[in-house]
């Protein structure tokens, strides 16, 4: 019997019921996790992203971060993570608004989560002086200040945010963000008029990812930078601008050098398919895509940190990166 094939705008009007529309995140094991992932790269345990030795000693950092992070969820009073009263919860969800938005005021108990980061973080600084140093310029930072670049890093503004200071900020805020997004009923989350902003709170994906198990087999799902929720979207589609019609992916060859395209195929566990570069010559942008098919242990924010080699090569290939990575800041010059 011949099958016609879906063109990607009717795989979008199939039945969402059949496809988990919305993957919230497990908060009490994600930090875990990605902390574990983190070594991992650092250690260049995962073929298919290479990491350097300047890399490996931040990768290392990062996870020291992270784990902080999975501590801290554990510590601070169960009101800290409170959600928004149901009544502006609906009002969001009925407008196709995201319910839990980044813009806008954001709880103050984050502050309290900010300071238990950095305690958690005051005896691994004991043995090391540039983090020690990091953590006493922190502290110094009056409200405004530390307001500024939770501003900043909301925004994914470089300008007036000090790129050593945004990684701390941002881990706060993820923990708030992700702690809260862990407690909404995904089915009533509606999708916004993009899809390419996250539905629980509106930040831009920092990857996508092609999850393996249950419905969501083979599915393509963006994962957001500041709360962990993933969201549908069709393969072969820009994460960007939604244009189908000049999409490529690339790769690092196993031999260094340029970026090359990829082509699929059928062979599980292939490192070259672990971490790709999904490029659009419509908008000349890009975002890494990994794939759980051929890395059980794929975790996005984790692996787009530490392919920054993948990164370098695209943008000499002439194409921008569409939105940041949280956990790695550079000077806006």
């Amino acid at each position: 019997m011949v099958q016609r094939l879906l063109e990607p705008g009717e795989i979008e009007a199939l039945d969402h019921t059949a496809i988990p529309r919305l993957l919230l995140p497990e908060a009490r094991s994600l930090f875990t996790a990605r902390a574990a992932r983190l070594r991992q790269l650092a250690d260049n345990q995962i073929k298919g992203i290479p990491v350097g030795e300047t890399m490996s000693g931040y990768l290392k950092m990062m996870a020291a971060l992270v784990d902080a992070q999975a501590a801290v969820i554990r510590s601070p009073p169960a009101e800290t993570f409170a959600l928004p009263d149901a009544a502006s919860i609906q009002l969001a969800i009925d407008h196709h608004m995201p319910p839990l938005p980044v813009s806008g005021q954001r709880p103050a108990t984050w502050r309290r989560v900010f300071d238990a980061i950095l305690n958690e973080l005051d005896p691994l600084a004991a043995s090391q002086p540039q983090l020690a140093a990091v953590l006493t310029e922190l502290r110094s930072l009056d409200s405004a200040q530390l307001e500024g670049c939770a501003d900043a890093v909301l925004a994914e503004l470089t300008e007036g945010v000090h790129p050593l200071h945004a990684p701390f900020v941002a881990a706060a805020l993820q923990v708030m963000w992700t702690m809260r997004a862990s407690q909404l009923d995904a089915p009533k989350v509606q999708p916004l008029v993009t899809n390419t902003l996250c539905p629980v709170c509106g930040a831009h994906p920092v990857a996508s990812v092609i999850r393996i198990g249950g419905q969501a087999q083979g599915y393509r799902y963006l994962h957001c930078a500041c709360c962990a929720s993933e969201w549908h979207m069709v393969r072969v589609k820009c994460s960007c601008c939604e244009s189908t019609s000049k999409i490529a992916y690339q790769s690092i060859e196993p031999e260094g050098g340029m970026p090359a395209p990829t082509e699929p195929v059928n062979k599980a566990n292939d490192p070259s398919k672990v971490a790709r570069a999904e490029t659009c010559d419509d908008c000349h942008t890009y975002r890494k895509i990994f794939n759980q098919e051929h890395d059980l242990f794929v975790e996005p924010l984790a692996d787009d940190l530490a392919s920054l080699a993948l990164d370098l090569l695209v943008g000499e290939a002439g194409y921008s990166r569409a939105s940041g990575n949280p956990l790695l800041w550079f000077n806006a010059e």
